[in-house]
């Protein structure tokens, strides 16, 4: 049965064909797969990476966790399973206005609602 490996901490540069490179050595891949922002498509330094069986799973768990990497101590580990949602809900919160509504022509003398009672 096969097995899922988490690699995380990964060089941003790193690709597909890289990551499945660097644990070939310790057994036959199903596959292999960095994962990237859906927007920039720039890798997010981490993959995940599907083994033939168990115990070439552990292999390369002994054999690549903690490794240096482009300067980085990469972190490989059996991958968790997603924890399940509820129907109809979706990850990420509503993001928000996050500044001051002030600018443009005219203003208010920089006084605000909240200056009124020191008059």
């Amino acid at each position: 049965m096969s097995k899922k490996l988490y690699v995380g901490n990964l060089p941003y540069s790193i690709d597909d064909n890289q990551l499945q490179e660097l644990v070939a050595p310790f057994g036959a891949i199903t596959s292999a797969k960095v994962i990237s922002d859906k927007f920039s498509g720039r890798s997010k330094g981490f993959g995940f990476v599907e083994m033939a069986n168990d115990e070439e799973a552990q292999k390369a768990i002994e054999g690549l966790n903690g490794k240096d990497m482009g300067g980085r101590a990469i972190v490989v580990n059996e991958a968790k399973p997603l924890a399940p949602r509820a129907p109809g809900e979706r990850g990420g919160g509503g993001g928000g206005f996050r500044g001051e509504r002030r600018g443009g022509s005219g203003g208010g003398g920089g006084r605000d609602r909240r200056d009124s009672n020191r008059w």
